[in-house]
């Protein structure tokens, strides 16, 4: 049944992309406020950078293979690239038109114009001037490109001028010869990229740092008549490339290779399409680019810094605020381990506070009662309370246990840092484990209970990060039910290799069989629909990949199983094809907050099964992480998630319909109420805590 040549498949990359047109339509849409759509902007300009630094630098690499071994794969490398680079090439363009037509119009209405240097005054240049001279001047090194030797280094992501020059020799420049080429490095923090222009009149007038840098080149280069400037970009390879996980010390590994990844080969060099050809050809063969190196894109590049775009106070530019809401039983309890062992507590987040989390540790860290402290840690905020509450505790005598997943893409030298601190304190910190990630988001508390321990968990979908669950919709368990609890514990033994098989009823734990329960779980509905009885799936995940799992959910819709899926990012599934797909219905939500929790539902002959899980279905999550879907047996949990899972099943406004041509058209509001399910989930959290007998706030 696996990957049979009849199925149809949407390839890994281009859904992806897809997935980035839809952050694009955001951009675009008219009801998005003004502010909030110069950022759905950066989020796409940011995606991409690392899409090119990770996805294609991977492609890149298989292109360097033997045609012997590439033969195995699903595609051809050169065509998919060839592929990509046209999708992006449009998307780009697109990108430009909703900038340029869409919102630099809609922020000049608002009373902010973004202008370039042309369109500055006499007055405004003068003003500009001591701006420029004493705090923009010392960040700047010109360069010369010479024609022999060696060629300048490009930083990764880092944003150049690259300045044509010719000698300034008086009356005759015009005929001058072409002195050659300088580069200009634009500086970044602590300089804004954006600068308010000083003056009169009813608009705020706003300039890229880049034109304030254009409008002076002439005194970097008093020697010479400056022709014309093109802003140029390289981003690099990100793959840390270990060469060996298994062994060896994999801390020193990584510190070794993040060193490199400043350094690694091109994966993308971006330049302004203004550009001459001549100039094109000439950087090409001092910087070393290959031809596919080069990507055609516009006057401005990292324009991921719209994140910091300035709003000058605007009314009605940016959502309504939606502050995390009080959770209506615990924001009351004195005490989170009391609350939690009455009853299992089910957090949602953006919408209720993280608070508890926190609140959960420190209580534990301050409580005598309590001897042990367990956590899975992937992605740590900068200034983590959740962190800084572990170290509280092994400073409290508790024995702490932190497994630190260092190979989290560009969150690595972080976690090495916090390990570090952690380690400094006492904390036992284990790295990873060899040939495998930790990805589960758990936290395990050890109380001594009348002379016994009871284990108090919190499972999650999400990072244990304050300020991602700010923006990232997840949920988290909050749990002492020893079926679940106490399975956590021998995840735990699992990591630190108390044992090397550990034996799970209740969890379903990677890499030992979270895979084989899933299909089970697929295999159970087939086998209702057979029989003619209803059968059923709910799905929610980031991104849908692995063919064997899709291979069997092709198998269900054959058989008549009803499948909803709501993919936020990559699926690799085709819906709604004939005689494969055609009972399989998906859609992928993108609004103000990103969805990340993992749902997975099924009816299972009405006794309805719900698992969170921090697993997507891709191949990495289901066979080579340390990954765990948890089910759900309070019924009031399973209430609030059904609740959910529903708003988000009838959103019409900002869901869209994922096909097999991955056209990303609008879910249809027909004339039905309009649904918006982050708004309405939102509503729907507040109205408990209005509901509420016990006072909260």
């Amino acid at each position: 049944m696996d990957d049979t040549p009849a199925y149809r498949y949407v390839n890994r990359e281009l859904s992806w992309l897809a997935f980035n047109g839809r952050v694009l339509q955001e951009a675009r849409d008219p009801a998005v406020p003004v502010f909030e759509r110069l950022k759905f902007l950066a989020i796409f300009s940011s995606n991409l950078d690392e899409f090119f630094r990770v996805r294609v630098a991977s492609l890149r690499s298989l292109l360097r293979l033997r045609k012997k071994k590439t033969r195995k794969l699903h595609f051809d490398p050169a065509a998919l690239l060839a592929q990509i680079h046209a999708t992006v090439t449009a998307q780009q363009e697109e990108f430009g038109r909703i900038l340029r037509e869409m919102i630099l119009p809609e922020l000049e209405r608002a009373g902010i114009a973004l202008i370039d240097e042309r369109r500055l005054t006499e007055a405004q240049r003068e003003a500009l001037r001591p701006y420029f001279d004493e705090t923009i001047a010392p960040h700047l090194r010109p360069l010369m490109i010479d024609r022999e030797g060696e060629a300048p280094f490009l930083k990764n992501k880092g944003l150049y001028l690259v300045t044509e020059l010719r000698e300034n020799v008086g009356i005759i420049s015009l005929w001058a010869m072409d002195a050659g080429h300088a580069l200009v490095e634009i500086p970044g923090p602590p300089l804004p990229r954006f600068v308010e222009v000083p003056g009169e009149g009813p608009l705020h007038q706003v300039m890229f740092l880049d034109d304030v840098i254009r409008l002076f080149l002439p005194s970097l280069f008093p020697d010479y008549e400056v022709v014309a400037s093109y802003a140029v970009k390289l981003s690099r390879d990100a793959d840390l490339y270990l060469e060996d996980e298994f062994s060896g010390n994999l801390k020193e590994m990584i510190a070794r290779s993040l060193a490199r990844r400043e350094t690694n080969v091109p994966t993308r060099f971006l330049y302004d399409q203004l550009m001459p050809q001549a100039t094109l050809a000439f950087l090409k063969d001092r910087f070393d680019l290959a031809g596919e190196d080069l990507v055609e894109g516009g006057r401005y590049h990292n324009l991921n810094d719209f994140f910091g775009f300035p709003t000058f106070g605007v009314a009605g530019g940016t959502y309504e605020p939606l502050p995390p809401l009080p959770h209506p039983e615990l924001d009351a309890a004195p005490s989170m381990l009391a609350a939690m062992a009455e009853k299992d507590r089910l957090l949602s987040f953006p919408y209720q506070k993280f608070d508890y989390v926190v609140r959960f540790l420190e209580e534990a860290a301050g409580d005598p009662q309590v001897e042990e402290i367990w956590m899975t840690l992937y992605r740590v905020s900068r200034d983590s309370a959740v962190a800084h509450a572990l170290l509280k505790a092994a400073e409290r005598g508790k024995r702490v246990t932190a497994f630190v997943e260092i190979k989290a893409r560009f969150d690595e030298q972080s976690n090495l840092d916090w390990a570090a601190r952690m380690e400094a304190a006492g904390v036992a910190v284990f790295y990873s484990k060899p040939g495998i990630k930790v990805h589960t988001k758990l936290a395990l508390v050890a109380r001594r209970e009348d002379a016994r321990l009871r284990h108090y968990a919190y499972l999650g979908t999400g990072n244990f990060n304050e300020k991602t669950a700010r923006i990232y919709a997840d949920h988290g368990l909050l749990t002492t039910d020893p079926r679940l609890a106490d399975e956590v514990r021998q995840i735990f033994a699992y990591l630190d290799g108390e044992v090397e098989e550990p034996v799970f009823e209740h969890l379903l734990v990677a890499p030992f069989y979270l895979r084989k329960a899933f299909y089970r779980l697929i295999e159970y509905e087939i086998e209702q629909a057979c029989q003619g009885h209803e059968a059923g799936m709910l799905l929610k995940m980031n991104s849908l990949e692995d063919r064997k799992i899709i291979n069997r959910l092709y198998e269900a819709s054959r058989a008549g199983v009803d499948i909803r899926m709501i993919v936020r990012g990559i699926c690799c599934l085709a819906p709604g094809v004939p005689g494969q797909s055609e009972t399989i219905r998906v859609t992928s939500i993108i609004d103000r907050f990103l969805e990340h929790a993992r749902v997975y539902a099924f009816h299972h002959g009405g006794e309805e099964r719900f698992y969170l899980a921090s697993a997507d279905w891709m191949k990495r999550n289901l066979s080579r992480r340390v990954e765990v879907a948890f089910p759900l047996y309070d019924p009031d949990v399973r209430r609030d998630l059904r609740a959910v899972l529903a708003l988000q099943l009838a959103d019409n406004t900002s869901a869209r319909v994922i096909d097999a041509g991955q056209q990303n058209a609008f879910v249809s509001t027909g004339n039905g109420q309009q649904i918006r399910a982050q708004v309405d989930t939102y509503r729907y959290f507040k109205e408990k805590v209005a509901s509420s007998p016990v006072e909260v706030g």
